[in-house]
């Protein structure tokens, strides 16, 4: 059964660089197989062979998320020697809920978090964290980590404050942890799109004065819609001479740390109380691995602690599990008790490979990113965004004039010239809206993403031009 799957996949990785990025023109083939794959199980069960036959023609349906070609959203590039981390780490199963069930494992993963924390971010020795399903959950844990810390049980006067260019799953996450819609306060940035810090300021003395409770502030170390950076160490200052929550969504940005430009860019992230990172994005692993890092452990654990202090009286059925040595019980830092081993998926690849591939990986991002820029600005009819601050570039069709007629007749160009360049089929690049205008966004990422990809896609936007 191995051999057939590991067969398959080599068949996949060597037929990745011809296959399309994204299928079209098969809406009533898929229509088929999504009406075969709601059928129940039968009773009686079927050849392997047979049944991987039909998985493939839905994955062959899927956009091919790992592609060089994908340049859309934010990619994640399925590093295969991670997959083969997953494949092990699940098939030994062993429960990761508890250090004294998997010491040693428990371990590597406590070891690649400190790294993550103190290495990558730069903050302080007894910096630790917990891995994640992405950055979703762990902006999640990071509002409950600050709710807690700030609030205690007097929630309903407490603000969050934002930008626009904020990933959404801020503002979700602190609406899931209880803090009313009308407190998600979205403060003013300024042209560049980081955040205005004196306006935020003034957002945070105005919701005092009006008996409210400012407890959290949220920075972006790369944002989702064009990579930009809040001015980070202003942003701390900020919030340490007000008594927040200083919290940074770097989950595309952050593990550009590794680079000497990308350190110098999130200089002031390491005075943040809690970060967001995805080593499914900037570290190309497989999806569903994410990780929150927080200066003071202790202050995650207490956002699910037992407020009553209940103890082993209020969880009889957990009475024989003990703390283990130092180690964290990572059941006491999320919300899930029952969960996997998630520390092999990213300590074999970095111990494999080596921090300096990464490094050297996230440095020629940054370069094609800055050649695509270059070579934009040679096409005639394109209006260019500013350099790239990381990975991600985004043009649109120039408008004739400053008028709203001519800019309403750029949009519309432009949602069209996006249609004729994922046409090809070669790349699939996705659109956005900056200020009110359609635009077109491009993400380098994935680390099969070369050069020659860039001139490709060049070639591609020409064509449809």
């Amino acid at each position: 059964m191995a051999a057939l799957m590991v067969d398959r996949i080599a068949d996949f990785t060597q037929e990745l660089p011809s296959r399309r990025v994204s299928p079209i023109g098969q809406s009533a083939e898929a229509g088929r197989i999504a009406d075969e794959f709601l059928a129940a199980p039968p009773e009686q069960g079927a050849a392997l062979s047979m049944l991987m036959e039909r998985v493939d023609r839905a994955a062959d349906l899927a956009v091919e998320s790992g592609s060089a070609g994908m340049l859309a959203a934010i990619p994640g590039g399925g590093l295969y020697s991670s997959a083969l981390a997953e494949f092990y780490s699940r098939a030994l199963n062993r429960f990761g809920g508890f250090a004294s069930s998997a010491p040693g494992l428990t371990a590597m993963e406590d070891g690649v978090l400190r790294w993550i924390a103190q290495d990558v971010c730069g903050m302080p020795v007894g910096s630790a964290g917990v891995l994640t399903t992405g950055g979703s959950s762990a902006n999640l844990s990071a509002v409950l980590a600050a709710r807690r810390s700030r609030l205690g049980e007097n929630i309903e006067r407490g603000c969050v404050y934002v930008t626009a260019q904020a990933h959404h799953s801020v503002a979700k996450a602190a609406r899931i942890a209880g803090i009313r819609n009308a407190n998600i306060r979205v403060v003013p940035h300024t042209g560049d799109l980081r955040m205005d810090v004196p306006a935020a300021e003034a957002a945070v003395q105005q919701d005092r004065r009006a008996g409210l409770h400012p407890f959290l502030l949220v920075g972006t170390a790369g944002t989702t819609n064009t990579g930009a950076i809040d001015p980070l160490r202003q942003v701390g200052e900020l919030a340490r001479r007000e008594g927040l929550w200083f919290h940074v969504d770097a989950a595309y940005g952050g593990f550009f740390r590794l680079t000497r430009r990308g350190r110098g860019l999130m200089s002031g992230i390491e005075s943040a109380d809690s970060i967001t990172l995805d080593p499914h994005k900037s570290l190309f692993l497989p999806f569903g691995t994410g990780a929150l890092v927080v200066r003071d452990p202790a202050r995650l654990a207490a956002a699910y602690a037992d407020p009553d202090d209940l103890g082993v009286d209020g969880r009889p059925y957990l009475q024989d599990v003990r703390p283990y040595w130092r180690l964290p019980d990572y059941s006491g830092l999320s919300p899930e008790l029952s969960r996997e081993v998630r520390g092999l998926r990213l300590w074999l690849p970095l111990h494999l490979h080596g921090v300096a591939a990464f490094r050297e990986a996230l440095d020629e991002k940054l370069d094609l990113a800055a050649r695509l820029h270059e070579r934009l600005c040679d096409l005639p009819g394109l209006e260019v965004s500013a350099p790239p601050t990381l990975s991600i570039v985004t043009f649109r069709v120039r408008p004739a004039d400053a008028s709203e007629t001519a800019q309403a007749a750029a949009d519309k160009a432009t949602r069209a010239l996006l249609e004729r360049i994922n046409a090809d089929g070669r790349v699939l690049i996705h659109s956005t809206t900056i200020e009110g205008r359609q635009a077109i966004r491009i993400c380098i990422l994935t680390h099969r993403t070369h050069a020659d990809l860039v001139e490709r896609a060049v070639e591609i936007i020409t064509a449809a031009l």
